[in-house]
């Protein structure tokens, strides 16, 4: 299938709220009824991309329909406090990336939730790695290059974030520790309004998904160094690996995951994270995942668990070596 009609199948024929499915069987204690998926952002974004792809997926395999409902506010509070106070049935669930979730214990007062503990990770959907981007115009074509220039010119290379402690904020503050180099942080509202200052030389770094960077890379303003994950990515073949290029102890990659509130029944929880292993199984929903700059990741309750958990520590050990506050 072209990719472009693909994309549009994305877009469009995911854009319907219900996920349409054939009754449940007789006697099947769960779902009972028709499961809510909540999204923390508006529609359009990636996050939104991935609830409904899972939605379709999840209803033809649990015999419901899944309902996705966006609730974007507080930077994903307004989503977050709405799951953590519904029903521990399995009628509620939430999509997230889960940066946004681990850091808000670290930069974030009077939360009305705590995210480590009263939600139940479920099923882990994809990750979209970041990748380190330049503008083409400047003079580095490598990583190397790049840590050569950012010493020569100390106090002169800014770095454009999504915001203060947003995943490409604390990305560029783990490379800028394990490359021994000092950068400036110059945060905006969105990855999107940083860009053309990006593309224009105002900044000179940024760490973003290859979704984000796509129609950049494409059109020859903004230059790939390396991808922040362990393996080349499918859509970048060409771009080494922060280990290849000379970074190891750099890995960013943005993932998503499925949450339900505490105390929902653990067999529930399984039972999700089955029927979603089955969905991103199948190679069209593989292929729809690349697509948008994704890539599946799966794996069982206790493992995506031990991510959460291992993300927790790390990012929270950042922000607090960096000193990063929300102003």
């Amino acid at each position: 299938m072209p990719r472009r009609s693909i994309a549009a199948g994305i877009l469009f024929g995911l854009s319907a709220t219900l996920a349409l499915a054939p009754s449940a069987c007789p006697g099947q204690a769960y779902p009972d009824r028709p499961v809510r998926l909540v999204v923390d952002t508006s529609p359009g974004g990636i996050t939104d991309l991935l609830a409904r792809l899972s939605a379709e997926g999840l209803a033809h395999k649990l015999g419901q329909a899944v309902v996705v409902e966006n609730k974007p506010g507080a930077s994903g509070n307004v989503a977050i406090d709405f799951v953590v106070r519904s029903g521990a049935d399995g009628h509620t669930l939430m999509i997230c990336a889960g940066g946004n979730l681990v850091v808000k214990p670290f930069l974030e007062r009077a939360l009305s939730f705590d995210p480590m503990n009263d939600l139940a990770p479920v099923f882990n959907v994809a990750e979209a790695p970041h990748i380190l981007v330049v503008p083409a115009s400047l003079p580095a074509a490598t990583v190397a290059e790049l840590i050569a220039y950012a010493k020569a010119n100390p106090g002169k290379v800014y770095y454009g974030s999504a915001g203060i402690g947003s995943p490409p904020h604390l990305s560029i503050e783990l490379f800028a520790r394990h490359a021994g180099v000092k950068l400036v942080h110059v945060p905006y509202k969105g990855v999107g309004n940083a860009l053309p200052d990006m593309i224009s030389g105002r900044v000179q770094l940024m760490s973003i998904s290859f979704g984000s960077a796509r129609p950049y890379l494409k059109s020859g303003q903004i230059r790939a160094l390396a991808a922040g994950a362990r393996h080349r990515l499918a859509s970048l073949p060409e771009v080494p690996t922060s280990a290849e290029a000379g970074v190891p102890g750099w890995e960013m990659s943005a993932w998503f995951g499925i949450f339900a509130p505490k105390d929902t029944p653990p067999g529930v929880v399984r039972l999700l994270n089955e029927r979603m292993q089955a969905v991103i199984d199948d190679p069209k929903t593989m292929q729809r995942l690349f697509e948008i700059g994704a890539e599946p990741v799966g794996g069982s309750v206790e493992s995506f668990s031990e991510r959460f958990r291992s993300d927790y520590r790390m990012w929270g050990q950042v922000i607090r070596e960096s000193g990063i506050k929300l102003e």
